[in-house]
């Protein structure tokens, strides 16, 4: 069963970008191959493991985008009141503001300000409108916006 990924505009521009600079990649890789290759004994070949090992992590991040990008459900900006995926949300916790997206895990990047939903503090933000107050690890969280 496949299962769909939420992505926002944003990130699916962002995974379609990292696809072309990987794809771009491919003919230097080949090109170390085929050096390396020239040097003869490829068991004791340095190059040639190196130029093999990165040919298979860009390979296999390629098909792995490739099939986010297949799977993506883009979603829009949450416009109602309450936090949902694609929700801005401005937080106080214990006197801290922090600004966060709510997005899907494969798009999540915490010093980005983007959590994923299923993270504690995501699960928590979920379903909950500005002005709600609500205990988090041991801390006073107050929601002050969502857009």
């Amino acid at each position: 069963m496949k299962k769909t990924i939420n992505l926002t505009q944003a990130g699916y521009a962002e995974l379609e970008k990292e696809l072309a600079e990987l794809i771009a990649q491919r003919p230097a890789i080949a090109e170390r191959l085929a050096t390396a290759r020239a040097f003869g004994d490829l068991s004791e070949n340095q190059e040639y493991t190196d130029a093999r090992a990165e040919q298979k992590a860009v390979e296999n991040r390629i098909i792995e985008i490739q099939d986010t990008l297949k799977n993506a459900v883009l979603i829009k900006a949450n416009k109602g009141d309450k936090i949902g995926i694609g929700s801005v949300v401005e937080i106080d916790m214990a006197r801290k503001k922090f600004t966060y997206t709510i997005v899907d895990p494969v798009e999540a990047n915490p010093l980005e300000g983007k959590i994923s939903h299923e993270s504690p503090i995501g699960k928590e933000l979920l379903g909950r409108k500005a002005g709600d107050t609500f205990e988090f690890n041991g801390k006073k969280v107050t929601i002050e916006s969502v857009k």
